[in-house]
């Protein structure tokens, strides 16, 4: 307990943390004073064509279904087949298998919506967290360690694995509490924007319900980078060990690599990038087309579109963060510390 607690004690006061934590209020206010200069309290006026707008697509959706269903029964006349696209499988656009349908929150301009808007700031609160875990994570060990005060600190306590093994769970600890009271303060100053000079829009427990589910898997995410950031400064022994690890595969795999497949016409490069898994595992799927899988379609109907899912993009962050964790752990015990 003791050595949690003075490791607490060291990352609150490095001066870097500090600055990370002032970028990231600086951050937070900027956000919100944007949205606050752009947006105003709607008008009565303002809602009721917002709303007629919202009911003429429903109307839409409703009718371009009940054209789809009578072209597949042999029903629609001939002067509406070049009415529109129509599926062969007309439940891709029944309205009621919909996710959510138009509401007026979705049609009013230049007014802050909660309900519409929340969602991508999220999105913006995840990504900040995440730069903030890493470059926390990396500094936080790299500095001990290329200053000397792992060694110092093993004076102390002379067990190389409780002391990795504190260092990761204080940083682990304290970026989730940050994480979380970010969270309640983000959502709460934009609340507050909606009421005082936006429009809030429908939040039943569907909406609720899936903020929750990506500001979990953004949490996730939180926590892998700050577990990937330490322990690749671990292994490299410096903070720029990691960062230099981050800008390398970005520009050598995601970009080069990339390049060079598609080049080459590999079938379903994405699957390769790490980029991939991550946006499959924050937004629960992602979908991908290869252009390589219709080359034999010889003119006809060929879907080239394939699908990760979250299951594996979890996965393999997970094998991602445990297996760099683990050779961190390793190299540690084994290295020569002076």
């Amino acid at each position: 307990m003791n050595l949690v607690r003075a490791e607490l004690g060291r990352l609150g006061s490095r001066r870097f943390v500090q600055l990370m934590l002032v970028l990231l209020v600086l951050a937070f206010g900027v956000t919100a004073l944007t949205n606050v200069a752009i947006s105003h309290r709607p008008t009565p006026g303002e809602l009721a064509v917002a709303q007629q707008k919202a009911d003429s697509e429903r109307r839409e959706m409703e009718l371009h279904h009940e054209r789809c269903l009578a072209r597949q029964r042999g029903e629609l006349p001939p002067e509406d087949f070049d009415s529109g696209y129509f599926p062969s499988d007309c439940s891709i656009v029944d309205p009621g298998l919909r996710e959510r349908l138009p509401v007026a929150a979705d049609k009013l301009v230049g007014v802050f919506t909660f309900s519409h808007d929340t969602r991508p700031l999220l999105y913006f609160l995840i990504a900040f967290l995440v730069l903030f875990g890493f470059l926390v994570g990396a500094s936080y060990i790299g500095a001990d360690l290329n200053s000397g005060g792992v060694v110092n600190l093993l004076l102390w306590r002379p067990r190389r694995t409780t002391v990795l093994g504190a260092k990761l769970g204080t940083l682990m600890a304290a970026v989730l509490l940050l994480s979380l009271l970010a969270t309640i303060a983000y959502l709460a100053t934009f609340w507050m924007i909606a009421l005082v000079d936006g429009y809030v829009g429908p939040v039943d427990a569907d909406f609720w319900s899936d903020l929750g589910a990506v500001w979990g898997r953004g949490l996730v995410v939180v926590l892998l980078a700050t577990v990937i950031g330490f322990a690749v400064a671990t292994l490299g022994r410096h903070t720029s060990a990691a960062l230099g690890a981050v800008a390398a595969y970005a520009v050598v795999w995601e970009l080069g690599a990339r390049l060079v497949l598609e080049i080459l016409e590999v079938s379903r490069p994405d699957q390769l990038m790490l980029s991939s898994y991550l946006g499959a595992w924050l937004a629960g799927r992602a979908e991908f087309w290869d252009r390589n899988a219709c080359t034999d379609s010889f003119g006809g109907f060929c879907d080239g579109t394939y699908t990760l899912t979250w299951p594996s993009g979890l996965a393999v962050l997970l094998l991602l963060a445990g297996g760099l964790t683990a050779a961190s752990f390793v190299v540690f015990r084994r290295r020569d510390l002076i």
